[in-house]
C-alpha cells in the first residue's frame, strides 16, 4: 500500500502538519526535522495525494493565473516569474486565457473557483468589477496582475504605466520626431495610463497633443500585430504622417513596423517606432525594437510573492500596490540619425 503523510508522520513522532509544511518547504521548521522528514520521505518513495493534503490542510496547493493571451511573450514571461516562485514553495499553477473576451474571462474565474483554487491572480481584460465581488463573497483571494481596476481596492502588482508612456514619448521626441502618433490599446487601465504619459510628454515638450494621431485597437494582446499592422495603415493615410509612433506593446509595433515597410518607408529614418514590454526578440528583428522594459518576470515573481503571502495570511491583510520602475531599451527602430549602440 502506498505511504501516507500520517504514516510518516507516525513514524517520526511528528505532526501531520510538520509533514505537510516540510513538503512545502515552509521556513519554521527546523533544519533537523526537515531532513528527517525528508529522509523518511525518500525511503518510502512517498507521492503527495493533492486531495488528502487539502483535506488536512483546508489548501489545494494549487494558484490560478489568468491572462489576456499566453501567445505574448510578455504574459509568458510573467507566468515564468510567478511558475518559479511557486514550484519553490511547492505549490502548483493553473494557467488559462480569456483571449480579451470579458465573458470569457468570468467563466475561467468561476471554473477556478469550483475548483477550490487557493488564490487567483489575474490580467484582467473587464471593465467592471462584478467578478470581483464575487470572489470576495466566497471569501477567496485574489492578485490583480499588470491591469488595476477602478472602483476596487484590491491587490495589485504591476507597472508605472504612466512612465511607461513618458519614457516612450520623450524618447521620440529626443531623437528628432515631431509628429509623434500613439498606437493604443483596449480600454484597460495600462493602456489608459500609457496614453496619459504619452499626452503628457507631448505637452511637456511645448507641442501639441494632435488626437488624429492617437489610434486604439480593438485588440491590444491578443492578435495584437494584426492590430498594430491596421492601425499604422490608417496613420500613413493621413495627410501629414507621423514621423514617430509609440506603440502600446511590443506585438503592436511589430505590425506597424511590417506597415510602415510595406509601404516603402525606411524605419527610423522615416518614421521612428518604439514599443513597450521589450519581449525577448526585439533585438531579433529585421530593425531591432526600441522598447520600455517593464522586468515581466519579477513581475510575475512578485505577484507570486503576494498570492503567497495573502495564503499565509489568517485575516485578509490591507490590499497591496506593488509597482515596477520601467527602463528605457532604445535600439535602431528609433535612433535617427544616431549611432546604434550594441544594445
Amino acid at each position: 500500500m502506498a505511504a501516507r503523510l500520517k504514516d510518516i508522520a507516525r513514524d517520526l513522532g511528528v505532526s501531520v502538519v510538520t509533514v505537510s509544511k516540510v513538503l512545502r518547504n515552509h521556513e519554521d521548521i527546523s533544519a533537523e526535522t526537515r531532513e528527517r522528514v525528508l529522509k523518511r520521505i525518500e525511503e518510502l518513495n512517498y507521492q503527495p495525494n493533492p486531495a488528502a493534503q487539502a483535506l488536512v490542510t483546508g489548501k489545494m496547493h494549487l494558484v490560478g493565473l489568468v491572462v489576456p493571451d499566453l501567445v505574448h511573450a510578455f504574459f509568458a514571461q510573467v507566468a515564468k516569474g510567478v511558475s518559479r516562485i511557486l514550484r519553490e514553495k511547492g505549490y502548483g499553477l493553473v494557467i488559462s486565457s480569456s483571449e480579451e473576451d470579458p465573458e470569457l474571462e468570468r467563466q475561467e474565474i468561476r471554473q477556478m473557483l469550483v475548483r477550490r483554487l487557493d488564490v487567483l491572480m489575474i490580467a484582467s481584460t473587464q471593465w467592471t468589477v462584478e467578478s470581483f465581488r464575487d470572489i470576495e463573497k466566497q471569501g477567496r483571494r485574489y492578485v490583480l496582475v499588470d491591469r488595476r481596476l477602478l472602483g476596487i481596492a484590491a491587490n495589485y502588482v504591476g507597472t508605472d504605466d504612466i512612465a511607461v508612456g513618458s519614457l516612450a514619448t520623450s524618447h521620440l521626441i529626443e531623437n528628432g520626431c515631431r509628429r509623434v502618433a500613439h498606437l493604443g490599446g483596449r480600454n484597460v487601465s495600462t493602456a489608459l495610463d500609457r496614453l496619459q504619459g504619452y499626452r503628457g510628454a507631448l505637452l511637456s515638450a511645448g507641442m501639441p497633443v494632435d488626437e488624429s494621431l492617437v489610434v486604439s485597437g480593438s485588440h491590444s494582446d491578443d492578435a495584437a500585430d494584426v492590430t498594430g499592422y491596421h492601425a499604422m495603415k490608417e496613420l500613413l493615410h493621413l495627410k501629414e504622417v507621423p514621423d514617430g509612433v509609440f506603440c502600446y506593446n511590443d506585438p503592436m509595433a511589430m505590425g506597424a513596423m511590417r506597415a510602415i515597410l510595406d509601404a516603402g518607408l525606411r524605419i527610423p529614418e522615416d518614421i521612428a517606432i518604439i514599443g513597450a514590454g521589450n519581449v525577448q526578440y526585439a533585438s531579433d528583428l529585421r530593425v531591432p525594437l526600441s522598447s520600455v522594459d517593464q522586468d515581466s518576470e519579477t513581475l510575475g515573481a512578485n505577484s507570486a510573492r503576494l498570492a503567497l503571502s495573502l495564503m499565509e495570511a489568517k485575516q485578509p491583510p490591507p490590499p497591496q500596490e506593488i509597482l515596477i520602475r520601467p527602463k528605457l531599451v532604445p535600439r535602431q527602430s528609433s535612433l535617427r540619425n544616431r549611432p546604434v549602440s550594441s544594445i
